[in-house]
């Protein structure tokens, strides 16, 4: 029982380390920025922008029980293939890669509700930002988890200035919180823009649906045939041996943009 112990302690040592790592090499490329929100919530995001302001923004929203922090070491790489990010604390979440989600304390200490619902108010403040500050980019809506599901909310109820929107593990998260049970798949038929869906292998059924419903010829969808895929778009990190066949594909994608 001990030696189980320690080894847990020592995996959680490394990732912890690797995660300092690239939370040093990312705060280098970036600057954190707050913005506020229609129900007067500051949201916290790192703004990777080293590229021309022209140049298409990425607008990176995290998975359930994390933080702007699951992008340390993924924006860096979306910004050396010129684009630039603002990487989003929504207001459900918490930490991670040592990071904590600023926007749900601020939340947190007013009492204010941090559901997966309560966040979509907290992604249209960033897309309202990104429009008013980079009026001349291209805007791409990146999710992962239940926000990658809110992305195709968003793009369908704001479609104006959003060029693409990139879902990791999608699917209907939200009718215990009060929503219909098929809110995304009708949010997804009216959206305009290309969309690019993936997941775990095993998760594929669970935004099929929202998929088929996208209109038109310019939707992506990807599930690796030889690995099995993280949950969100942690299987973008370099301690997943599959990070490098998603990466491809979500290349593949993004050079329409480019």
């Amino acid at each position: 029982m001990q030696k189980e112990d320690l080894c847990t302690v020592f995996r959680r040592s490394c990732f912890l380390s690797i995660g300092l790592i690239f939370f040093v090499a990312a705060k280098s490329q970036s600057k954190t920025i707050r913005f506020p929100t229609i129900d007067k919530i500051w949201v916290t995001a790192d703004l990777y922008a080293p590229n021309p302001s022209a140049k298409p923004m990425i607008i990176l929203f995290h998975q359930a029980g994390y933080s702007r922090g699951e992008f340390i070491e993924i924006a860096p790489k979306l910004t050396a293939m010129g684009f630039n990010c603002l990487a989003v604390d929504l207001r459900s979440g918490e930490e991670v890669n040592g990071i904590e989600n600023m926007t749900y304390k601020f939340a947190d200490s007013l009492n204010m509700p941090t559901r997966y619902t309560d966040s979509y108010t907290d992604m249209r403040a960033a897309l309202s930002y990104v429009k008013r500050t980079y009026p001349n980019s291209k805007i791409i809506l990146f999710g992962s988890s239940y926000s990658a599901s809110l992305a195709i909310k968003l793009a369908a109820d704001f479609p104006e200035g959003i060029s693409g929107v990139v879902a990791f593990s999608p699917g209907e998260y939200f009718s215990k919180f009060g929503w219909k049970h098929d809110i995304i798949q009708i949010s997804a038929s009216r959206v305009k823009c290309p969309v690019f869906i993936t997941s775990a292998t095993n998760e594929q059924e669970n935004w099929q649906r929202i998929y088929d419903a996208i209109p038109g010829n310019s939707k992506v969808s990807f599930v690796s045939e030889t690995e099995r895929g993280k949950h969100g778009a942690k299987t973008l990190w370099k301690i997943f041996p599959e990070n490098t066949v998603y990466w491809k594909a979500l290349q593949g994608f993004l050079k329409r943009y480019q």
